[in-house]
C-alpha cells in the first residue's frame, strides 16, 4: 500500500490519466460532485462519503467498490491528515472483459445481503495486482502485453470477492443490471427532456412495476430522481463555469419553474443556486473546489 501511495501521488487534483488502458488515480482535498461511470474504485489514503439517491456511502482506506452503471453522485473526501490527501484509483469497467472471465469458468462468488455501492476490504492478492499494474506507468515498453493480464487479474480477484455477483450481473447481456444501464444511458442522454417511465420499461423488457424496482435498486434512485439529480449536478456545473444567470440554466436543464428548480437545488446542496455559487467563488474555497468541480464534469 504504501508503494501504490507513492505512486498515485504523482496525480493531479481530478482523475487523471495514467497511460495504462482504463486506469486513473486521483489525489484530491474534497470531493467533487459528478456522475460516476461503471469502475471498481479502491481507496488508498483517507476515505470518502458518497450520498447515491437515498443512500449515504462510506469508503475508508484498504476498501473497494462497484459501480455498476452510470450513477450521479454528491460527497465528501476526508484527507489522512493534513499534508495526506485523499488517493485513489478506478478501473473502468469492460463488460466483455468480465465476461470472457465467466467464460473462462471464473466462478462469481458474491455474499449475501450485499447491495451496490457497499465497500469490502481488498484481499492482499488485489492489491498486489494493483501494484503491479501502476509500475507499468514507468513501463510502457511493457504495459501493452502485461496491462491486459492483470486487469484481467484484478477483476478475476473482485469476482472471487463478496461483490463477484454484482460484477457478474455486469456482463451478462440479459441481466437486470444491463437493462437498467441502457434506461440510465437513455435518461443521461436526453435529461433535459420530459420523459414517461413506461416506454423506459418497455425498452427494459419489464413490467412498469419490476422497472421501478430494479432501477432503484440499482441507482438507489427512482428514474425521476436520477433525472432530477443529473440536472441539479449540470446546474452547479453552469453556475461555476458559465455565464447564465440562475433562471436562464434552470430552463436551459428543462425546468419549467425557476422558483422549483431553486427549491430542489437548495434541498441537494444546502443553498439556493446563487449562494451556493457564491460559497465556492469565496476564498479559499474557490480555488481548490472549483478546480475539482471543473475536472470531475
Amino acid at each position: 500500500m504504501a508503494e501504490l501511495r507513492s505512486l498515485v501521488m504523482r496525480a493531479q487534483n481530478k482523475w487523471t490519466d495514467t497511460g495504462l488502458p482504463r486506469v486513473e488515480m486521483v489525489r484530491a482535498e474534497a470531493c467533487a460532485d459528478q456522475v460516476y461511470q461503471p469502475m471498481l474504485h479502491l481507496v488508498l489514503q483517507g476515505q470518502k462519503t458518497l450520498s447515491i439517491g437515498d443512500e449515504v456511502s462510506q469508503f475508508a482506506a484498504g476498501s473497494y467498490f462497484l459501480v455498476p452503471v452510470d450513477v450521479p453522485a454528491t460527497g465528501q473526501i476526508h484527507s489522512a491528515a493534513l499534508n495526506q490527501p485523499y488517493l485513489a484509483i478506478s478501473l473502468t469497467l469492460n463488460p466483455d472483459v468480465i465476461a470472457g472471465l465467466l467464460v473462462d469458468e471464473v466462478k462469481a462468488q458474491g455474499a449475501p445481503g450485499i447491495t451496490c455501492f457497499d465497500a469490502v476490504p481488498a484481499p492482499a492478492e488485489m492489491i498486489d495486482a494493483w501494484l503491479r499494474m501502476m509500475r507499468l506507468m514507468d513501463r510502457p515498453h511493457e504495459a501493452a502485453v502485461l496491462a491486459p493480464m492483470i486487469e484481467r487479474e484484478i477483476l478475476f480477484r473482485a469476482l472471487q470477492g463478496p461483490l463477484g455477483g454484482i460484477l457478474r450481473d455486469v456482463a451478462r447481456p440479459d441481466s437486470r443490471m444491463a437493462q437498467i444501464s441502457r434506461a440510465t444511458q437513455w435518461i443521461r442522454e436526453h435529461y433535459t427532456e420530459p420523459f414517461r417511465v413506461e416506454p423506459l420499461a418497455v425498452m427494459s423488457d419489464m413490467s412498469v412495476a419490476a422497472f421501478y424496482r430494479h432501477f432503484k435498486s440499482v441507482t438507489a434512485m427512482t428514474p425521476i430522481q436520477y433525472q432530477k439529480r443529473l440536472r441539479l449536478l449540470r446546474a452547479r456545473w453552469l453556475l461555476l463555469f458559465d455565464t447564465l444567470d440562475a433562471t436562464s440554466i434552470a430552463y436551459n436543464i428543462g425546468y419549467e419553474s425557476a422558483s422549483q428548480f431553486s427549491r430542489e437545488y437548495a434541498r441537494l446542496f444546502g443553498l439556493p443556486p446563487v449562494q451556493d455559487a457564491a460559497r465556492f467563488r469565496s476564498p479559499p474555497v474557490a480555488q481548490r473546489s472549483n478546480e475539482k468541480l471543473k475536472a470531475a464534469s
